[in-house]
């Protein structure tokens, strides 16, 4: 999981069951500290049927549309000892130039049962409001950079309440830390009886020292019963699929997920910012983290 944004523009989503295949697509995405840009819509691929989008059309300085997003809201860690605070503010996470724009910030913060905090981020997810069970899922990203920052487009199944994690499951569709600027992870979570998870992981690494940050990349996975593909441009990076499951796991990535949209500040993986991580100030000039996203469809 990972947490840094910058700007989402449209969300689209399309899903593969049966003899029909849905499309949910996330073109454009900008994150943590990166300038904003425009992204291209793109139609469905040939196939898949859009069936759940958002074009972050509402007015600048707007909320997310709370009848498509709502939050993920604390600071207890997550789970990855995060250092964030997440919050539902539109200082947090608001709509921007036609972009959903995530800012992680450092400032002081107090949560309402006293904890402090240096750092505020925002967590949005569909949780509720829209969950779906195969398809193509595809966001447009533009990463956001710097040490201990940790931006990530991803799903956890919708039984989470009931069952936990990660028995749920958890489909990792972009995950990036900032000391690995030009390196994508897409993984996928489990159960295990012989360990604390079972995992598949592979990672796709940009040529010639590019950095995610340079400019908007694709992020998407293809799901069918089964199998899970995952692709960064188009290029087709890692095929995950039951039948090679690791042993002791249980494949669970049969039922409906919903999908996260986050931007986290340190945290095991990543580690904490340095004196060299730029963060947004609270002034006109200061830089902004944004998630953007164009047509994004997700089934």
């Amino acid at each position: 999981m990972g947490s840094s944004g910058q700007g989402t523009r449209n969300l689209r989503f399309g899903l593969t069951r049966l003899k029909t295949r849905h499309y949910i697509c996330l073109l454009a995405a900008a994150a943590l500290l990166s300038p904003g840009g425009e992204a291209q819509k793109q139609k469905a691929p040939e196939g898949y049927t859009l069936v759940w989008s958002d074009e972050f059309n509402g007015k600048d300085g707007s909320l997310p549309d709370p009848s498509k997003w709502t939050y993920d809201i604390g600071g207890s860690g997550w789970g990855n000892h995060e250092l964030e605070y997440y919050t539902n503010r539109a200082d947090n996470a608001r709509i921007d130039d036609g972009k959903l724009v995530i800012t992680a910030r450092q400032e002081p913060y107090t949560g309402p049962d006293g904890g402090k905090f240096n750092y505020t981020s925002a967590r949005l997810k569909t949780e509720g409001l829209f969950s779906q069970a195969y398809g193509r899922f595809e966001s447009r990203i533009k990463l956001p950079a710097g040490q201990g920052i940790w931006p990530a487009f991803w799903m956890l199944g919708d039984n989470i309440g009931s069952a936990g994690w990660p028995k749920c499951g958890e489909i990792d569709i972009m995950e990036n830390v900032g000391k690995e600027p030009g390196i994508n992870h897409g993984s996928l979570h489990a159960p295990s009886s012989t360990s604390p998870t079972s995992d598949q992981t592979a990672t796709i690494t940009l040529p010639a020292g590019q950095k995610l940050s340079d400019d908007f990349h694709v992020y998407t996975v293809e799901w069918d019963p089964g199998t899970v593909r995952f692709f960064l441009d188009s290029n087709l990076y890692a095929t995950f699929a039951a039948a090679q499951w690791p042993g002791g796991g249980t494949w669970v990535f049969d039922h409906r997920f919903f999908l996260i949209l986050n931007v986290a500040v340190g945290g095991d993986w990543p580690g904490s910012p340095d004196t060299a991580t730029v963060f947004p100030q609270k002034d006109a000039g200061g830089l902004r983290s944004r998630v953007q996203a164009q047509d994004l469809a997700w089934a």
